[in-house]
């Protein structure tokens, strides 16, 4: 079974940032594309963006700029940095590499 777990969520004030960390497998982390996800209260889960196994990186039009995907496979990792919050980020952020996803990490953005 493959497992991935998120970290690095909390509160935060408007305009600032914080690091999510995305953690799992060897087999995973050196040959999976990972995907980051965010569910908005009361809403599905959105696509925000990938990083492939050697680093390419997409994201959606509507976070492109603010966050920003890495991954350092050596350390069976992959961040999101999250910049600029706003109280419309609040929501939780999950990783996932089909068809494994993480438990999600909640990020509240308030004042």
């Amino acid at each position: 079974q493959e497992q991935l777990e998120e970290s690095g969520g909390g509160f935060v004030q408007p305009g600032g940032s914080l690091t999510l960390s995305c953690t799992g497998s060897r087999s995973l982390f050196s040959f999976y594309t990972l995907y980051w996800y965010r569910q908005l209260p009361g809403k599905g889960r959105d696509l925000l963006g990938l990083i492939t196994e050697d680093g390419v990186t997409n994201y959606d039009a509507s976070v492109k700029g603010r966050f920003t995907s890495s991954r350092d496979n050596a350390k069976n990792m992959v961040f999101l940095q999250l910049r600029t919050l706003t109280p419309e980020d609040t929501a939780v952020s999950y990783c996932n590499a089909h068809p494994w996803w993480g438990p999600g990490t909640q990020v509240t953005v308030s004042s």
